[in-house]
């Protein structure tokens, strides 16, 4: 595990690192993708910083539960702490959905972020397996074996009984960053087909959701309710409203084939 990559004469967060480029990744993706459909303008920028903010916002905000309260600078701790992916896509959600109210754009723009997303995130996974505890242990031979140093400061935080110094264990972020990129790959190969607005993004999530529920038990996340982490909590939550989002996309949003797509 690389806590830190050293580019001299700098040094950084491995996790840090790979966020930067997942988001560097995403915004690239996003632009061409707005750029081709005609909707590189102003308001859908706007939607887009709206979400980047709501997102980085919420997916700190989310893990104020685990600093601690004798913390003596909370400011410091909330800069350097942990993210969540769920909290931030629960504030990227809300922040474009608030810019897109503010700028006045009526169409939907979920399917410009919808492999952005996708891409950020199976990049920005890596750096999650590379600095935090990977899984459960496992008899799988592509299982993660931590060093004495990485097991004496990773294991402690797993929720898994056996983990330790080579003890093979799942490589959960990894299993994660995998389904994001097949997902990207399938949002961008099908992206020229006529679909509702939104479904995309809409379908997307609630792959997401459904795969996360599953790569929990892998996971080692501390329970909450029952044998259940607080994600798979809040995933359950979620399903059933993104269920309801999906069939309410594909009744009531036609498809329709606006100008880009026969390009």
């Amino acid at each position: 595990m690389w806590p830190v990559v050293a580019v001299s004469p700098f040094v950084f967060s491995t996790h840090t690192l790979f966020v930067g480029i997942g988001v560097a990744a995403a915004l690239a993706v996003f632009a061409v993708e707005a750029r081709r459909t005609g909707r590189s303008d102003a308001p859908t920028w706007f939607v887009a910083m709206g979400a980047l903010a709501g997102g980085a916002f919420l997916s700190k905000a989310v893990t104020l539960w685990q600093i601690p309260a004798a913390t003596p600078s909370w400011l410091a701790t909330f800069a350097e702490g942990g993210r969540s992916v769920l909290g931030g896509l629960a504030g990227a959600y809300l922040g474009g959905r608030v810019a897109r109210r503010v700028s006045g754009l009526s169409r939907p723009t979920g399917d410009l972020f919808a492999p952005a997303v996708a891409l950020g995130l199976a990049v920005g996974r890596v750096g999650c397996h590379l600095t935090e505890p990977p899984g459960i242990p496992t008899g799988a031979g592509w299982g993660v074996r931590l060093s004495e140093a990485s097991a004496a400061r990773l294991c402690p935080a797993l929720h898994a009984p056996g983990c330790g110094a080579n003890v093979p264990l799942h490589p959960s972020f990894l299993y994660e960053s995998a389904f994001h990129a097949l997902v990207f790959a399938v949002l961008w190969r099908d992206r020229r087909t006529p679909r509702p607005d939104a479904l995309r993004f809409d379908a997307y999530l609630l792959a997401y959701a459904l795969f996360r529920f599953g790569v929990e038990f892998a996971r080692g996340n501390a329970p909450f309710v029952g044998p259940l982490s607080r994600s798979q909590v809040f995933v359950l939550a979620a399903i059933p409203l993104l269920a309801v989002a999906v069939v309410r996309r594909i009744r009531s949003n036609p498809p329709n084939i606006p100008a880009e797509y026969v390009r």
